[in-house]
């Protein structure tokens, strides 16, 4: 047993000033108003801290120089850096890429569902920004990969693959396909929705053109999910709401949100957030490889060179390739520039996505709850984190 004594721990509803979360194995025993706790087990002193549940990012290319389509055991190594950010679970996330090199990660991901490797965040099924998407909303994304899903011709066209294998790909690896990125407007993607769906995957609308009523017929046909909400996508006017007015509108979407103050306009952020609500948004980084870099690295991100600088990624022509964001930056731009609440921020980071990917028993610290916790000062800098009971992390301040 481990009691983590007198800090403020932050609930969805309430933040609970100097108490005391007992764990117990993997799992919360208890949430008590007292900080003193129970008598024995192991006793850390947490005053002056705030205690959350751990960060699900939905949303991660890579981190420290990986990225998740590397080859060899770059999701490993993802997974084993994310914790001293504060995240103890994610989606590992793909750019548009052939299906050799998508099975690949998907074989990673299916390794290490198999056998949570100790010290690591969990690795959750996979989020695929996948090869249907529009071409003149994609971005970074490499444009020799997109594909429409019904495209068989595509390799008598020239192409090396077809729409077709990377569904194939998909339907070989069910179980670590989580998100799937799509853009309705594209030639047969709107009945695509429906079969992901019928699947068992969820349907995120990005990197897409389409207008509102497309966006909305998608959501009819079972999308769920909105991927960086703004960015790559029809915007909002007055007149043409787009698929970003689409997303806001309706309540069944959660969208995701990058935090950095780059991506999106740190007022903007909080006009989604009155609008949506912090149980319909999800904090995620869109992190690169390039993610804990100093300005000046260069990393890859789906093999193409990006370079660290402005708190963000960019291709060599100066393309936005995605961020440098963690979660722990996240959750601190929420709070001091985006004007969120400290538990509301939590529940972006740690609640929404959990409640939204219905993984039961994470996002929350509530008995019974798995003991994914992260302790963090009075300046949101992560101090310890825990994940299934085990401390996983800890800075040498929280030692002393």
């Amino acid at each position: 047993m481990i009691v983590l004594s007198g800090g403020d721990l932050v609930l969805p509803d309430r933040i609970v000033a100097g108490g005391s979360l007992i764990l117990e194995g993997s799992r919360i025993a208890a949430v008590e108003a007292d900080e003193r706790g129970p008598s024995g087990g192991t006793r850390v002193d947490v005053r002056g801290c705030y205690v959350v549940p751990g960060f699900i990012d939905v949303h991660v290319h890579g981190i420290g120089g990986h990225d998740t389509l590397d080859e060899g055991d770059a999701l490993a190594r993802i997974a084993a850096a994310l914790p001293r950010f504060g995240v103890t679970a994610f989606c590992p996330t793909t750019v548009a890429c052939a299906p050799d090199a998508l099975g690949r990660v998907l074989s990673q991901v299916r390794t290490a569902r198999a056998g949570h490797a100790k010290g690591s965040a969990r690795v959750l099924p996979a989020h695929l920004e996948s090869n249907f998407i529009n071409p003149e909303f994609c971005g970074a994304q490499p444009v020799s990969c997109l594909r429409v899903p019904s495209g068989r011709d595509d390799r008598r066209a020239g192409g090396a693959f077809s729409g077709s294998d990377i569904l194939d790909t998909i339907a070989a690896s069910r179980p670590e396909v989580g998100i799937v990125t799509l853009a309705p407007e594209m030639d047969g993607c709107i009945d695509l929705v429906r079969s992901l769906v019928n699947d068992g995957h969820r349907v995120s609308l990005g990197h897409s053109g389409a207008d509102f009523d497309t966006a909305i017929a998608a959501i009819d046909a079972g999308a769920r999910h909105a991927t960086h909400l703004f960015n790559r996508m029809s915007p909002l006017s007055h007149r043409a709401p787009g698929l970003v007015g689409a997303a806001l509108l309706r309540h069944e979407v959660a969208a995701e949100l990058i935090c950095d103050g780059v991506h999106v306009h740190d007022a903007v952020c909080r006009l989604a957030i009155a609008a949506k609500g912090v149980d319909r948004m999800i904090a995620i980084t869109d992190g690169t490889a390039g993610s804990g870099l100093s300005s000046g690295a260069t990393a890859r991100l789906g093999g193409r060179t990006i370079h660290v600088r402005d708190r963000a990624a960019y291709l060599d022509d100066g393309t936005l390739a995605g961020s440098t964001l963690t979660m722990d930056g996240a959750l601190r731009r929420l709070v001091s520039q985006v004007g969120c609440s400290l538990r509301e921020a939590v529940m972006m980071c740690s609640t929404t996505p959990a409640r939204e990917l219905k993984l039961s028993g994470f996002g929350t610290l509530s008995e019974g709850a798995f003991a994914d916790v992260v302790v963090f000062s009075r300046e949101l800098q992560v101090q310890r984190t825990f994940i299934d009971g085990r401390e996983v992390f800890q800075t040498e301040q929280a030692g002393d």
